[in-house]
């Protein structure tokens, strides 16, 4: 047996270059050095209860950062094809979308407080939101995020180029505007 004391075993095998001196004296790895290190017991214990404090302060963070939006439900009338491509766009920005066909329309944007002057073919509810018309899903994401006390977004008619209504390379100016209780309106951004 080498100088120093007995071998280390781990799960029955001998480590080579691994001895013992003691509590207070140093181990010899392959001529180098160390200072006696930690029970492992004791190493684990710390290690475990320093991922488990990181994992509780850190996880509100990491699933707001990661949070996926709110579900949103689009109405539309059954024929309208526009409104079909609107949802295949903001299903593609990460939004979870039901969808309900109907043919009354005009009920569904006066149960949500959309004014006249802003409808157009489809509305959809997304938190507190009214999403009226073919309003791009950055600007929905964005408007979730600002959180403003306002009843929703609207793009009002059906204007070439918003999402639902591609015709090639043709994209008609158009404004998303933010609407509140009142039907007052502020240009929430310009496409």
């Amino acid at each position: 047996m080498p100088s120093g004391g007995p071998r280390a075993f781990v799960r029955g095998n001998p480590i080579p270059g691994w001895e013992f001196g003691g509590v207070d004296r140093p181990v010899r790895v392959v001529g180098h050095y160390f200072p006696q290190m930690e029970s492992p017991t004791r190493r684990l214990f710390l290690s475990r209860a320093l991922q488990g404090a990181a994992l509780v302060v850190l996880s509100p963070l990491v699933r707001r950062a990661h949070a996926a939006p709110p579900a949103m439900t689009v109405y539309k009338d059954p024929n309208c094809g526009c409104c079909a491509q609107w949802v295949t766009h903001v299903r593609k920005a990460g939004f979870t979308v039901t969808v309900q066909d109907t043919a009354d329309m005009d009920s569904v944007k006066a149960s949500f407080g959309v004014p006249a002057p802003l409808q157009s073919c489809h509305t959809a509810r997304v938190g507190r939101y009214s999403i009226e018309g073919h309003v791009p899903a950055d600007l929905i994401q964005r408007l979730l995020k600002e959180a403003p006390e306002a009843r929703g977004l609207a793009v009002p008619g059906m204007p070439v180029g918003s999402p639902g209504m591609e015709m090639g390379a043709r994209k008609d100016r158009y404004d998303v505007l933010l609407f509140d209780k009142a039907g007052r309106t502020t240009v929430f951004a310009t496409r």
